[in-house]
């Protein structure tokens, strides 16, 4: 019995739910040489249980304890004792006359060739650092000798969270809030704490904790005393909060009657709540703002410009050593597509570099990679090189908004490289972008990064185990650009999943090919992603990019596609750019593959400098893309007994999930633009589907067919839904097929409002059952569409000819138990 009770609790210790992220801190085999060799004392150069570097000395206690299973003290002034690890700032520091290199702001020197470890910061958030550089080494099994200084690549290294007042969160895939509920703080501030420690570890220095969409009543006295409770929880972690607001709070919220920033009793308010602040949070960041952009209030109300606007916050912040963040991200929905040079993605370089240098000194202006909206690939936006005289930091995205929302795979640092290595040649000289954001390009004092996080509840913090090497990898480009995306990775994996090379391999293959898939199957040649940009950026919708005033557009139509952004002929958006890039870009012949739609429109016809033509491109990457994402499901199998149950099974969930939904977005795309130009695919793939049966086209009793909208989200634009929603629905049908083993793939829509059951059989033996609940974290649509349409597979079924297929649908509420159709797959064939 005690055997039995011992092994079922080694099974507990090996679940894991990933709270811990990259901080497992997981057992590493140490022998007795290798105990020995551990540092015997922790010195840590600070007895304040609230700073960063007690932090980092309770950090290393507990990171050793579970890693070599050593317990290893702490003292806080014997810092000549012999193999022991110092951890603490270079003006504490005097145990040594030994020469230490100058470090910047937030910099470390680690050291561990000698007797004792040197962990040592030019502030104690440095030392933190270093603290956690040092157990990422451990963690992953390196003891190696090694003596280096590190500095940041830029002061400002932020998070954004998209939280609202009410607990939900916008663009949120892992659940609510952490920070509020029921239009307050939330008293339980425990999960917060775990989180200020994961961003310490990856070297993040700032948070904004609430919505660009800003809530004016986060001013309210009671929520400002709940900003205290959360900065002093992220203060011990060298994390300094920050808040995003409403612009039109002065009126909105203060009882003016306006909120003219260049209204005196506006800028009073401004200074007054600005104050109550800072008696509140003396070490807050500053603000986020977001104004005049997406129906947001702004200075544009007033006609004040944007730099009027930043400057009355700005100047509120500036006795308190506060920094402004202006977003960029500056426009509305009022473009005409008939007009053929409007061009959303003129708008910031319109709107900010006539306003180059009338910002105050503590306003960085928050730039988006491109100039749309976080899209699977863009160009570089143009205001890195046109603001010489403004501080900017780049805005990148974790939460994968157009990117899966966590339900696919997709490692976007490759994408973020394209970005931060590309060259703008200001002054026809080497620019790549990470030295605009730095200050280097244009010598400006401030600068940096900022990502949207948006983690919640969800253990996973992101709602995936994989999409957390995205805030991981975010953490450490920040701190340095210049690092490579797989070695990144490869690091996590290490940490996150263990040392083993199958796992390490498996993984990185996985992720490396996940960018590149997912824009195959859903938007390639720089056409953007194309979903749906009316409703929730999920699943396919190619006809919504177009005839709307968003601006998001591919001027798609019977004989071509692209937009026209040419000087010569288009919009004028290429001359935006430095003479050097502009040139490269205004002619079709010198612009990449990958971009040519971006830049310019295009007959279906037009061959590419690969030697196909688009629309040929569209058929072949599509199908590609969607073939790539069905081999995650085999490579992440052959890790089952390497990986502990939990998350073996839900990252597994996913991946079979996103294998279903990239032929939902190849079907989509493919079917759209093969109705569009009336081109058939040259290989014949396209509207030809051999293993499948139309739900459509079965025998049906308690089901009618439904005429799906859009037509190409569902197969021969019909699926079938139950009679009503209190009707079960039976849809059979008698195969005739080769006897054998099939995987059976069952298209249906999981809608939100309902939890519909689906049972399959094979004549009176049933195969299987399901629920309308993928068991994802969301359910992004109302309706049937690109959104919810989903695939359920029971693989390796035995029929034979003449076997009755038969799915019996329960509706639940308002989900009435869609289906759009069912394949037969003989083994190894993708659909």
């Amino acid at each position: 019995m005690l055997r039995i009770l011992l092994l079922y609790l080694c099974a507990l210790a090996a679940a894991e739910n990933g709270s811990q992220g990259w901080l497992r801190y997981a057992p590493v085999p140490c022998d007795k040489a290798c105990q020995d060799a551990l540092p015997s004392s922790i010195v840590t150069l600070d007895r304040n249980e609230t700073s960063p570097v007690y932090v980092a000395g309770q950090e290393l206690q507990q990171g050793i304890q579970r890693i070599f299973n050593k317990t290893v003290p702490i003292n806080y002034d014997n810092c000549a004792a012999p193999s022991s690890i110092i951890v603490g700032t270079l003006r504490d520091y005097n145990c040594s006359t030994q020469d230490i290199p100058e470090l910047g702001e937030d910099g470390f020197v680690l050291n561990t060739t000698g007797d004792t470890v040197q962990l040592l910061g030019h502030n104690q958030r440095g030392a933190l650092y270093a603290a956690f550089e040092y157990l990422s080494m451990l963690a992953q099994g390196n003891l190696s000798q090694v003596a280096y200084a590190s500095d940041a690549h830029a002061p400002i290294r932020q998070v954004n969270e998209w939280d609202n007042m009410d607990g939900s969160i916008e663009r949120g895939y892992a659940g609510p809030s952490i920070f509020f509920a029921n239009g307050t703080v939330v008293d339980d501030l425990t999960r917060a704490r775990e989180y200020a420690r994961l961003l310490a570890s990856i070297k993040i220095n700032g948070i904004v904790v609430n919505n660009v969409n800003a809530n004016a009543t986060l001013l309210e006295p009671r929520n400002l005393d709940g900003l205290r409770r959360i900065a002093d929880v992220f203060r011990p972690y060298g994390v300094q909060i920050g808040v995003s607001l409403n612009f039109a709070s002065p009126r909105d919220f203060g009882g003016l009657d306006t909120f003219d920033p260049l209204d005196p009793s506006v800028v009073s308010w401004w200074e007054n709540v600005t104050d109550q602040i800072y008696q509140r949070v003396p070490d807050l960041a500053g603000y986020l703002v977001k104004a005049s952009s997406e129906g947001q209030p702004g200075p544009l109300t007033y006609n004040r410009t944007l730099a009027e606007g930043a400057n009355v916050l700005a100047r509120a912040l500036q006795p308190h050593g506060g920094i402004l963040m202006f977003r960029a991200f500056v426009y509305d929905n009022n473009l005409n597509e008939s007009k053929w040079k409007a061009d959303r993605a003129n708008a910031a370089v319109d709107y900010f570099k006539p306003l180059d240098g009338e910002f105050e000194e503590n306003v960085i202006v928050q730039i988006k990679y491109g100039p749309i909206d976080f899209q699977v690939r863009e160009p570089a936006s143009p205001l890195f090189a046109n603001l010489n005289r403004t501080n900017v930091a780049i805005e990148l995205q974790v939460t994968q908004e157009y990117l899966g929302q966590q339900c696919h795979l997709v490692y976007l640092p490759p994408l973020w490289k394209t970005v931060l290595n590309f060259d703008l040649r200001v002054d026809r000289k080497a620019s790549p972008v990470r030295d605009a954001i730095s200050g280097k390009t244009f010598n400006r004092p401030l600068g940096g990064w900022t990502a949207v996080v948006n983690v919640g509840t969800n253990s996973t913090w992101l709602g995936s185990h994989l999409a957390m090497s995205n805030l991981y990898a975010y953490g450490r480009l920040a701190w340095d650009p210049m690092a490579d995306s797989e070695d990144i990775l490869q690091d996590w994996i290490r940490l996150t999943f263990g040392s083993d090379n199958q796992v390490l391999d498996k993984i990185t293959e996985m992720s490396m090919a996940s960018w590149p898939a997912y824009e195959n199957y859903t938007g390639n040649l720089g056409e953007q992603t194309l979903t749906d940009i009316i409703y929730t950026h999920y699943g396919p919708n190619p006809a919504s990019q177009d005839n709307n005033g968003w601006g998001q557009w591919t001027r798609a139509d019977a004989q071509g596609i692209g937009m026209d952004r040419t000087v010569g002929n288009g919009t004028g958006y290429a001359g935006q750019y430095p003479e050097e890039v502009a040139q490269l870009y205004e002619d079709i012949d010198t612009t990449p593959d990958d971009l040519v739609l971006w830049f310019h429109h295009v007959n279906y016809t037009h061959r590419l400098h690969s030697g196909k033509t688009v629309i040929q491109h569209f058929y072949d990457a599509h199908y590609s893309g969607a073939e790539t994402a069905h081999s995650f499901v085999d490579m992440w199998e052959s890790l089952r007994d390497k990986i502990d149950q939990e998350r073996y099974d839900d990252v597994l969930t996913r991946l079979v999930y996103q294998a279903g939904h990239s032929i939902v977005w190849r079907d989509a795309i493919a079917n759209f633009y093969h109705n569009l130009s009336d081109i058939p695919d040259e290989t014949q793939r396209v509207g030809n589907h051999p293993w499948r049966i139309e739900a459509e086209s079965m025998a049906l009793s308690g089901y009618k067919p439904y005429a799906v909208y859009p037509f190409e989200t569902a197969s021969n634009a019909t699926a079938i839904i139950t009679t009503s929603n209190s009707t079960t629905g039976t849809a059979s049908t008698t195969l005739s097929i080769p006897s054998g083993a099939y995987n059976l793939a069952i298209n249906y829509y999981d809608l939100y409002g309902g939890s519909s059951l689906w049972t399959v059989y094979r004549n009176d033996d049933q195969i299987g059952q399901w629920t309308g609940d993928t068991k994802l974290g969301h359910i992004p649509s109302i309706y049937l569409d690109g959104h919810s349409a989903t695939r359920v597979t029971f693989r390796d079924v035995e029929f034979r000819s003449g076997d009755v297929l038969r799915i019996v649908g329960e509706p639940d509420g308002t989900e009435p138990a869609p289906l759009d159709y069912v394949a037969l797959l003989p083994g190894g064939v993708v659909d």
